[in-house]
């Protein structure tokens, strides 16, 4: 999702929420814009510090329209009272969930087949078997490189 169709989605809702519990905005703010950030995750590990302060702006935006806050208050206790985590940090866990259920076979078969320990990868005995480790499979081409970061 880009930031200025994000901020849309916003003006959008401002008009709505006014008129709103608490509740019932971070309702609206979750299933339209909380949930295009989320969308494909895994994809924005390795996207450049200046994406992450484009989308992190869009949470921020989206985090003081559901409280009343403004936006000259600090972004942090919003985010704490909303139960959200700021986004480099939702990146890093919703690879976190997908490698651990990948580990446990709660994923499509494609998913799980690239994700194996260094204990269960069936070679020779290493150092690192003892440390749950995922091996990073080999790949040929520079956007594949990017796949599991």
């Amino acid at each position: 999702m880009s930031p200025p169709s994000a901020y849309f989605q916003l003006r959008q809702l401002c008009l709505v929420t006014c008129s709103l519990t608490i509740d019932a905005a971070k309702l609206l703010v979750q299933a339209f814009i909380t949930s295009r950030l989320d969308y494909c995750n895994p994809l924005l590990s390795g996207i450049t510090e200046s994406l992450y302060r484009r989308l992190q702006s869009v949470q921020n935006a989206a985090a003081w329209l559901t409280t009343g806050t403004g936006g000259c208050d600090r972004i942090t206790p919003v985010l704490k009272e909303l139960h959200w985590l700021p986004v480099r940090q939702r990146v890093k866990f919703k690879l976190a969930v997908l490698v651990y259920k990948s580990l446990r076979g709660l994923m499509a078969p494609y998913l799980t087949d690239d994700c194996q320990l260094v204990a269960n990868s069936g070679r020779c005995r290493l150092w690192s078997a003892d440390v749950d480790t995922c091996i990073v499979p080999r790949t040929n081409t520079r956007l594949s490189d990017r796949s599991f970061v």
